[in-house]
């Protein structure tokens, strides 16, 4: 695991390292009931053999975990800012037999390149699972994924969305508790990748499962 941040992105690192130095120990067994959509995202990576794939927001590895398990022939790689979600995401993939195939560093998602990460210039696919909604900037994390996308990648995210379909009570509920952990939906995600896929000309196809409580999306690029 490789650390390079500015004084800015420690900063926020540290932040989050406070929230989950405990919380990192029980996330996987709390988050189940409340992350929806993570494994229907991992399924819809589709990955062939020797595809590279990078998440970004990694955490404690429990998705990558599940990428290793559908996809034993693609090369796994994941960024984080906080330094004790990495070494769960590190011990999660010794358990799981994975630590070979999977590299984890380090980064802030907004500003970060691959090359002196993980020795890969751009990858097959990026996603991005329940962490714009913790990233200030982002909308910066969006547009570095792009950045690193091969030409015919693909970027997949699951997110919170607007709950339209949802009790209003719940809605409120789920909101206070989210505020506890630092997290804030972003009203503005489908905009903002309706926005970027207009510009790089690409094929965008939203969701919004259990009646709009996330937001699902896939973006590819054309091919050149």
């Amino acid at each position: 695991m490789n650390a390079g941040l500015d004084i800015e992105s420690e900063g926020h690192a540290k932040s989050m390292d406070r929230i989950y130095r405990s919380q990192r120990h029980i996330y996987d067994v709390t988050r189940a009931y409340y992350l929806l959509g993570r494994d229907g995202l991992l399924d819809d990576l589709a990955l062939k053999a020797g595809e590279t794939v990078l998440e970004i927001g990694c955490g404690t590895g429990r998705n990558l975990v599940g990428a290793a398990k559908r996809y034993p022939h693609a090369r796994l790689y994941g960024l984080d800012i906080s330094r004790e979600m990495l070494q769960s995401a590190g011990s999660a993939m010794q358990r799981a037999s994975a630590e070979s195939r999977v590299r984890l560093a380090v980064a802030d998602a907004t500003k970060f390149d691959p090359t002196p990460l993980f020795g890969v210039v751009q990858f097959d696919c990026v996603y991005i699972s329940y962490t714009l909604s913790m990233i200030p900037g982002w909308r910066g994390a969006i547009a570095q994924a792009m950045q690193v996308l091969k030409p015919g990648g693909r970027l997949h995210i699951v997110d919170f969305g607007g709950c339209d379909g949802l009790p209003w009570l719940f809605k409120s509920a789920l909101q206070l508790w989210l505020v506890k952990f630092q997290v804030s939906p972003r009203k503005g995600l489908e905009a903002e990748l309706r926005e970027t896929a207009a510009r790089a000309g690409g094929h965008l196809q939203i969701t919004r499962p259990f009646r709009g409580y996330a937001v699902q999306a896939r973006l590819t690029l054309p091919q050149v």
